[in-house]
């Protein structure tokens, strides 16, 4: 068996693809640092991340993938699933080794299983333009902490430049400890030391918040239940819509 290992980077991904055509030694699984080697492993070949020979391999995909292909990659890059660096794997090895459009074969299992998997990712996305709440603190920084199953957050960061531009904020991810910054002109990665005292329950601490901002929040829940015909809840229906998961994060459900 033929082990690959690399530092679990989508650039390390394309270097571990560059080195195998280069090798012409095909990995049949990709392990991280940390990883223990599998049994009956013939080899553990070492990637080391170079930034050259993954914009080589992204620049050959580009010209034979259509952008939204491409973005597809991305979603299932972002999945974080087990097992979805080496399904892009051996995508990528499809689109290179074969004639054909392997985009539009939808007979192959790799395919199929790709495109699902974006999908679930999209939707999770769908989930974090709906349900981010944001809580105005004290500098008149607008916080917003989120929990997604999939690692969704860069592919909304475009809507809520252009939703709140006026306005400074901050959307941190507690499960990946990461979030993004926008200052009124651009978006920073950032990561905070105390990310879990700062948002104790999902929600931002109540000494960091603004004066008004628990003034605002009862207003909100008041409209929210005076909108409520208790005649058609249907709590079966409301859970579908609006995965229990992200109650802890929306100021109507406090």
């Amino acid at each position: 068996m033929q082990v690959f290992r690399y530092d679990k980077t989508f650039e390390g991904l394309l270097t571990a693809l560059f080195d195998a055509y280069a090798r012409k030694t095909f990995p049949e699984r990709l392990i991280g640092p940390e990883e223990p080697e599998p049994m009956f492993s013939e080899e553990c070949y070492e990637v080391v991340t170079d930034r050259v020979r993954a914009s080589r391999v992204w620049t050959a995909l580009e010209r034979k993938l259509p952008r939204e292909v491409r973005g597809m990659m991305m979603h299932v890059w972002l999945s974080e699933e087990p097992g979805s660096d080496e399904l892009l794997f051996r995508y990528m090895r499809k689109v290179f080794d074969s004639r054909g459009p392997v985009s539009t074969d939808f007979a192959d299992n790799d395919m199929l299983e790709a495109r699902k998997l974006a999908q679930k990712v999209n939707k999770e996305a769908l989930y974090l333009i709906q349900f981010v709440r944001f809580q105005r603190a004290g500098d008149d920084t607008f916080f917003a902490a989120v929990s997604p199953k999939y690692n969704a957050l860069p592919l909304v960061l475009e809507h809520f430049k252009d939703r709140f531009a006026d306005q400074k904020w901050l959307i941190y991810d507690l499960r990946r400890r990461y979030g993004f910054f926008y200052d009124l002109e651009k978006t920073t990665e950032v990561a905070l030391l105390d990310d879990h005292e700062n948002f104790p329950g999902g929600k931002l601490d109540e000494k960091l918040m603004a004066e008004d901002e628990k003034l605002f929040q009862d207003l909100w829940r008041g409209y929210f239940k005076s909108m409520a015909i208790k005649e058609r809840i249907n709590p079966k229906l409301h859970r579908q819509h609006l995965p229990r998961r992200f109650w802890k994060h929306l100021t109507e459900k406090q």
